[in-house]
């Protein structure tokens, strides 16, 4: 029998541990801070102070261990100064992806399909008859033995050129992208950060690009005139 099942609704069941609250925001203050792991922290420490984001049994001092046992941040060897790591910047980036982007879901595959058949990797749907430079690898044989069964019979069996079939493959292709970010003074003009906003949408297409299309190149070229 179907039916329904009712519970005490637990506000607290799927809640963040403080470590991910924090980290929420911690990455959030890289992005404004262009990955300035000591600046980020004093607009941490300020946020903590005014809004009372920890308490005496998670703290600041905690929040940073943790970091470091999870591989967000590192020091150098040289001077002992603190930098975040290709985790954390990493991290940024699928952040950036999610916000700007939303979650992905699973949809048609893509890989930047074009018009033109032959030379990719992707098997299609598409069959026709084998032609003079076809490659071993493009036969469909499943296909190719039953038409030469059909043709020759089962008692005596033998393959002819006729009886080939060649399975199509998709060609796919690279392409470059190229991001435009103005960085002159209006983009900051009025007490407005559009600079940020910019800094997203970049580190959202790289993310995107790294995950997806691996073989795709990204350059970023800025312009502007700051008085």
């Amino acid at each position: 029998m179907i039916g329904f099942n009712f519970s005490n609704y637990d506000p607290d069941a799927n809640a963040k541990t403080p470590f991910e609250k924090l980290l929420d925001l911690f990455l959030q203050l890289l992005t404004y801070t262009s990955g300035d792991f000591n600046e980020a922290m004093q607009w941490l420490n300020e946020l903590d102070k005014e809004y009372n984001l920890t308490n005496d049994d998670y703290g600041i001092g905690d929040f940073l261990d943790e970091l470091k046992q999870k591989g967000y941040i590192g020091e150098k060897n040289s001077n002992g100064e603190i930098k975040i790591t290709p985790k954390s910047e990493q991290a940024i980036r699928k952040k950036s992806l999610e916000e700007i982007f939303g979650k992905l879901k699973k949809t048609k595959s893509g890989n930047h399909r074009t018009f033109k058949p032959g030379g990719g990797d992707e098997i299609n749907p598409e069959i026709r008859p084998f032609q003079f430079g076809d490659t071993m690898e493009q036969i469909d044989f499943t296909n190719s033995i039953r038409n030469a069964q059909i043709n020759h019979g089962i008692d005596n069996f033998k393959m002819h050129e006729d009886d080939l079939e060649i399975r199509e493959t998709d060609f796919k292709s690279q392409t470059s992208t190229v991001l435009m970010i103005d960085i002159s003074h209006s983009m900051i003009l009025y007490g407005e950060d559009r600079i940020t906003p910019a800094k997203k949408v970049a580190m959202a297409l790289s993310e995107l690009i790294k995950t997806k299309y691996p073989k795709d190149t990204l350059d970023i070229v800025v312009f502007g005139k700051i008085p």
